[in-house]
């Protein structure tokens, strides 16, 4: 109906674009056929598929933060980096939407779309210019280098309660919770482990991506159990981006503990507004500005990481584990970052600044 009746004549000056929203489908096949449909209809450059996630502003600074600053540049390899977890936590459960959930699941939901945009940010190589489809043919190259999920790198959840909603049923194997391990079949990213995390039902809300660095070599000072240095970049809430170092403790002891440097939007930059993610990309929509939107072979690609695991799942060959609402999920899935490399660091939290005084 949109092809026939809202379209710009081509007789006339203007254009058409339309915005499509996710899901794209279910599995490889489903968004083959939704992307053969729409393409009988539209040519791809009127085709804006939408995922808000690269509206947000955190996520639009990944290209500015890791290819016009120096000291990123070398640093940005197996060489330096042990592995990468990027991180999505809800506080709360299904809500409501129960029925729909339980026909997508976590990785659809969130994983497959939201976080993979992510992880090709941050691992894809630098492109030749900032043209939209120099940007798109980088996360598609990074994308085909994903090696096949392993089901020994993959924990599923679903949280205690999730069933008493009245529209799921009794006997549902649907993840709320997921941990899946992507491992990137290139130079600069052979050997580290980039660890994928949402889910529903937790004990706090947040999105994040948090790179750990190796080891000092030659501990000096015997600090390594204090934990290493992670850069850390924090979608939502309280968007900031800090890295994490060991300096000296203040005194007249030789001691060492885990500080910061901390970049925080709400205090440096008090006086901007920072746009919604719709708002942005509507607006690149009226710009005619693909950058932040979804291509055919993108999505295909995309979709071939993970059809066989949700296959596997949907056909009962991976179990979800029980965790109870409020806690962090599974433990299983600390164990799998714990054997991914993962090193918390103890007694340290970090905390947003405040606008106080000192």
């Amino acid at each position: 109906m949109i092809r026939s009746y809202c379209m710009t004549p081509s007789s006339h000056t203007g254009w058409t674009r339309v915005i499509v929203e996710k899901p794209f489908g279910k599995d490889l096949d489903s968004a083959e056929e939704l992307s053969a449909q729409l393409g009988e209809l539209f040519d791809e450059e009127q085709l804006y598929r939408i995922d808000h996630y690269l509206g947000k502003e955190l996520v639009q600074n990944l290209l500015v933060l890791r290819f016009a600053n120096r000291f990123f540049l070398p640093l940005w390899n197996r060489d330096n980096i042990d592995n990468v977890q990027i991180v999505f936590r809800e506080d709360f459960g299904t809500d409501g939407r129960g029925g729909y959930f339980d026909q997508y699941g976590i990785i659809r939901d969130i994983i497959q779309n939201h976080l993979l945009q992510v992880f090709c940010l941050v691992a894809m190589e630098k492109p030749v210019s900032l043209s939209p489809e120099h940007i798109r043919d980088e996360k598609v190259k990074v994308l085909q280098s994903v090696s096949c999920i392993n089901h020994d790198e993959v924990v599923l959840g679903q949280y205690d309660g999730y069933k008493d909603d009245p529209t799921v049923p009794n006997e549902s194997n649907t993840p709320t919770f997921a941990s899946v391990v992507l491992r990137v079949h290139n130079e600069r990213w052979d050997g580290v482990p980039f660890v994928l995390k949402a889910g529903k039902a937790l004990s706090s809300k947040k999105a994040e991506i948090r790179v750990q660095f190796k080891d000092a070599p030659g501990d000096i000072f015997r600090c390594k159990k204090q934990g290493r240095n992670e850069f850390v970049i924090r979608l939502q809430p309280s968007e900031a981006m800090y890295m994490k170092l060991t300096v000296k403790k203040p005194g007249l002891e030789m001691a060492t503990e885990q500080s910061e440097l901390d970049l925080s939007y709400g205090l440096r930059y008090q006086d901007v507004k920072i746009p919604e993610a719709y708002e942005r990309l509507i607006l690149d929509t009226i710009r005619g500005d693909q950058q932040h939107f979804v291509r055919r072979d993108e999505l295909k690609a995309a979709w071939e990481i993970f059809t066989p695991l949700l296959h596997d799942i949907d056909a009962g060959r991976l179990k979800a584990l029980p965790y109870q609402p409020g806690t962090r999920g599974p433990l299983e899935a600390d164990e799998l970052s714990k054997r991914m490399g993962y090193v918390p660091t103890l007694g340290y939290v970090w905390a947003p600044p405040t606008l106080a005084k000192f």
